[in-house]
This record gives C-alpha cells, sequence and structure tokens, in this order.
C-alpha cells in the first residue's frame, strides 16, 4: 500500500489502500486546503517527474532540495558529523540517487524538524536509514501527520542532539516551533543558526515572526519578544532560512535582533524602537 502525500503541504502519511479523508496540516489555520480540492500523490508517482538536487553551503553543512518545487518548496539541511550526520528538516521527495548520494555522504543519524510543516516524509526517510530518530518537540505532537516508533517527542526547551548542535524551543509559529543552534558553522566559525520558518528571513534582507504566513495571521508582540529573549544568549554569525534564498551570511545576531525590535514597533504601534540591519541574502556556495 502507497503512503500518500499531499501535494499541497508535503505531508506524508501512513501507508494505506485509500487517501485520507483530509489533510490534518492543511486543515489547519496556518496553511489552506487546495481551492481545487485535496489532492495526492506517492513516492512512485514523483519519482517520473521529480529529482533532488545537493548544494553546499559551507563546510559540514549541505542543502538538499527537491526539483521542480513541490508543495511549499522547502530545502533540508544535512549537517555532516564525525559522530553521525543530523538531517535538520526533511522533505517529502526520497528516491534511489538521494539514498545513494547521502549514504556516500555518511548516512544520517537523527532527523530533527523545526515544527510539523517541515516533516515531510520524515518517517520514511527515517525507515531507509536504519530506523533513526525523528525528534519533533512534544508541543507539536497533535499536528504530526505520521505517528511512528521512530518520532521521539522531546519536552524541554533544548535538545542537545550532539556536542556543538543544540535544537532550542522558540515557539511562535508553532507552539514547539524550534531552530538548531550549530556551534562551529556559519560566517568565521562564530555559529549559525538552521532556522527553517521558525525565523523567517525575507528575501532582501531582515526577519520576520507569523502564525500563519500563508494566510498572513501575526504573532503578537509577546511572542517575538520571548523568541528574541530566547535567542539573546547565543552566539550565531549566520541565519540559513527553510529555502535556498533565505539566508543571512554575517551579522546575524544583530539582524535578529533590529528585526524583533522592528517587529514590535509596527504591531504594537511605536515604531523606530531600533535601526534595522540590511543585509544580502543568499546562499554561501555551491557544491
Amino acid at each position: 500500500m502507497p503512503a500518500f502525500i499531499c501535494t499541497s503541504c508535503g505531508s506524508q502519511y501512513r501507508n494505506s489502500g485509500t487517501p485520507p479523508a483530509g489533510c490534518l496540516i492543511c486543515e489547519d489555520d496556518r496553511q489552506s486546503v487546495n481551492p481545487a480540492g485535496q489532492a495526492w500523490t506517492t513516492q512512485e508517482a514523483m519519482r517520473r517527474t521529480y529529482f533532488n538536487a545537493f548544494r553546499r553551503l559551507e563546510r559540514g553543512l549541505m542543502g538538499i532540495g527537491t526539483f521542480p518545487s513541490f508543495a511549499i518548496g522547502q530545502r533540508a539541511l544535512l549537517l555532516r558529523r564525525p559522530e553521525g550526520n543530523i538531517l535538520w528538516d526533511c522533505i517529502s521527495f526520497l528516491d534511489e540517487a538521494t539514498l545513494t548520494l547521502v549514504s556516500a555522504l555518511g548516512g544520517i543519524s537523527a532527523i530533527a524538524c523545526s515544527h510539523p510543516h517541515f516533516i515531510g516524509a520524515a518517517v520514511e526517510w527515517s525507515h531507509a536509514f536504519g530506523n533513526v530518530p525523528v525528534h519533533v518537540h512534544g508541543m507539536d505532537r497533535q499536528y504530526v501527520p505520521h505517528l511512528d516508533s521512530v518520532i521521539a517527542f522531546w519536552e524541554a526547551d533544548r535538545l542537545e542532539l550532539a556536542e556543538g548542535v543544540t535544537a532550542i524551543r522558540c515557539g511562535g509559529h508553532f507552539p514547539g516551533s524550534s531552530v538548531l543552534h550549530w556551534e562551529h558553522g556559519g560566517a568565521n566559525g562564530e555559529g549559525a543558526l538552521l532556522a527553517g520558518d521558525t525565523l523567517q528571513v525575507r528575501p532582501g534582507g531582515g526577519i520576520s515572526f507569523m502564525h500563519s504566513y500563508l494566510n498572513m495571521i501575526p504573532l503578537d508582540a509577546l511572542t517575538v519578544e520571548r523568541i528574541g529573549d530566547t535567542l539573546a544568549s547565543w552566539r550565531f554569525e549566520t541565519i540559513y532560512g527553510g529555502w535556498w534564498d533565505r539566508v543571512v551570511p554575517v551579522n546575524a545576531r544583530q539582524v535578529l535582533a533590529d528585526s524583533v525590535a522592528r517587529y514590535i514597533g509596527a504591531v504594537t504601534g511605536k515604531p523606530g524602537l531600533r535601526g534595522h540591519t540590511e543585509v544580502f541574502i543568499g546562499e554561501a556556495e555551491d557544491l
């Protein structure tokens, strides 16, 4: 039996003889059901049209994304570690070429997802690489489309996945929305955040925060202030967002602080609390 994949959000469900009645991700107010009606696909069908591409972003970090763009179009990040590679966020598509390439890069020892929108086919990826754990924050349990024994819910505000690699719950977009802090990554080795869209890197500079990006539902000022406070003590120079072109390559800690202040000023009607730092947005380098 196939494991059906929602064509709108990219979430994969349990193997079944017929597609699910609906998609719990799309029916949530952060997303929306396709006006043309709920539609499904499978890995087998996708293999006729899609492929995955790889790009080296910096030493120790690879991006993996599907072409042509599928569903919401995010790309995953493979953090290469001597003790075992970590896949941050996931995508919907997996084929033999991807299995071969990722295995050649050292395989995967764990998968961690920033929030349910970026789980994709994480359970299938886990099974393909030896049933590795898929870490999802427990506050998002009700939004996980494929509950499986490999799903490992964590409950605290931090989860150390390896030395110098820590998942940090920020909340906001989802209750359990998280980022991954990589201690030795980023420009000049000053640290990096792998952010999904817990922190939404804008094209052209800066960061924003939303309950729903698709439906343009903002977060309140106190929630965004808490996100800023949660990350204020962490050192990082670079932020990698959830898409190929969403990267703050330098000065990211200041960009985040300025973006928090600007957002709070906008939603409270008290702008100009602090200046805003504009930076070039783009990927670091090609493979």
